[in-house]
């Protein structure tokens, strides 16, 4: 496969219907959201469900959730340690971090799409530790949501005590939780894939495809109680293919060429259709769109 020769930037938008798109852990996992009401949605975590499509699609991941491990390790080290190609330019007379890097980036496509750091511990033996740095072509900022968000927070009782108190007979106070979700939000998610870090990962016009079919699929095989199948989805996967490496815009002009809002006769959004987009022309440069799953 060729690697990726040319600038690609991209952008989603998605909806989020009664469901909980991204916890906040400080927040007593309340939705995501700035100082100004926006929804977020953090990088890290469209790059975790990223990663999940990828799995689905049979590729290699480094970085997998414990749930969805698919080859019996329990952590990042235990993978790479496994991994032959990548041990032999760990340490004694072959070692040779760039090799390292790459033998890494031609195992997971993970890490030749948003990079790695490999810092491991030799134990008492500090030489004979990893301290490796991979910079990936593939950057995603985080998701906002058009217009301020409204969240419902809702008190819950669950149907069993997670242990037994004094008095057996007695709920304890773990019976009781609150779950939140937010009512409906339009979110947009922007990003980039550089051709000088996929010459240096070995990146492919393949890879960015299956990139591609990730975003347009972001939510499939994702469930749980805080998303319900059907509450999050992707509308629109917009595509532009530079005509160079470095591109003919920056990223920051194309990014901004995607105009979505309210409609004027709408005062509070309630559905997709209560928002419309537009593109302003780029010259030389047309986006191809793709219709979410």
């Amino acid at each position: 496969m060729s690697v990726l020769d040319h600038k690609i930037d991209f952008a989603v938008i998605l909806s989020v219907r009664n469901a909980n798109p991204n916890g906040d852990p400080l927040n007593g996992n309340r939705p995501r959201q700035t100082y100004e009401g926006l929804g977020e949605i953090s990088d890290v975590c469209l790059k975790r469900k990223i990663r999940n499509r990828l799995q689905d699609m049979g590729e290699a991941i480094l970085v997998q959730s414990d749930e969805r491990r698919d080859d019996g390790y329990r952590s990042i080290k235990e993978r790479v340690d496994a991994n032959a190609d990548v041990q032999e330019f760990a340490k004694g007379k072959k070692q040779n971090n760039e090799l390292y890097a790459q033998a890494a980036c031609k195992s997971w496509m993970d890490v030749r799409s948003f990079g790695q750091v490999f810092a491991f511990s030799g134990g008492t033996d500090a030489s004979s530790g990893v301290s490796v740095g991979v910079r990936g072509p593939v950057s995603i900022h985080t998701a906002l949501s058009v217009e301020p968000i409204a969240i419902t927070s809702t008190q819950i009782t669950k149907s069993v005590n997670s242990v037994t108190g004094k008095d057996p007979n007695k709920k304890g106070s773990d019976t009781m939780g609150m779950k939140h979700r937010v009512d409906f939000g339009v979110y947009v998610v922007y990003g980039s894939i550089n051709t000088q870090l996929a010459e240096k990962t070995g990146f492919t016009k393949d890879d960015s495809e299956k990139i591609r079919e990730a975003l347009r699929t972001l939510f499939e095989n994702d469930t749980s109680s805080a998303r319900p199948d059907g509450s999050m989805e992707v509308h629109n996967v917009f595509w532009w293919k530079h005509q160079s490496k470095l591109g003919q815009y920056s990223s920051a002009k194309v990014h901004r060429s995607l105009k979505i809002k309210l409609n004027d006769d709408v005062v509070e959004g309630k559905s997709i259709d209560d928002y419309t987009w537009t593109i302003e022309p780029l010259e030389g440069l047309e986006p191809q769109r793709y219709v979410g799953q």
